[in-house]
């Protein structure tokens, strides 16, 4: 198990200056945008506009702060307002942004077409995470087998079964093996 801390993460501008991404895990281990298998991040939104394409990439999205957005993917209209979420669309689909009422973080996984898919949930309480996965604490602390997540940190879990307990609204992205 490999705890990832939130406060331990660098902050990466975007080109347009339209917000920050904070990279939590990939795979393989230190990928870039170019060469990940799969990426989770969170990305912090200040401003409406176009997203970056992906060429042969799903995303899964999840607001977790903020009103929401309205997308446009591939040039269909797309609400995105309401939070803890998950929604999935083509990461290479042209995709133009508004935001509903200021900024927004959301919590986006990204992977491959082609290459086995994660799986995300959101869930609160007491429930026995099974195999490979990545928790992250959304907005409120989380134990993990033992181990306190505040607000934005992480677990990366191996293959065993692992106990969690959600105060709040945490990710659990199962990760392909």
């Amino acid at each position: 198990m490999r705890v990832l801390r939130d406060a331990a993460r660098v902050r990466v501008a975007w080109k347009n200056g339209g917000g920050v991404t904070r990279s939590i895990a990939a795979h393989p281990d230190g990928a870039g945008t170019g060469d990940f298998q799969w990426r989770v991040s969170l990305a912090d939104v200040g401003e409406g506009g176009p997203f970056s394409g992906f060429p042969g990439v799903d995303r899964i999205l999840t607001v977790v702060e903020g009103a929401g957005m309205d997308l446009t993917v591939g040039g269909r209209r797309r609400l995105v307002d309401e939070p803890f979420v998950p929604q999935r669309f083509p990461g290479d689909d042209p995709t133009d942004c508004r935001l509903l009422g200021g900024p927004v973080v959301n919590f986006n996984v990204m992977f491959r077409r082609g290459c086995p898919e994660p799986s995300v949930a959101v869930v609160r309480g007491e429930l026995s995470v099974v195999g490979p996965a990545l928790i992250v604490a959304l907005d409120a602390p989380a134990d993990v087998a033992g181990v306190r997540l505040a607000r934005y940190d992480a677990v990366r879990t191996g293959g065993c079964v692992t106990p969690l307990r959600a105060a709040g609204h945490t990710a659990v992205v199962t990760l392909p093996t």
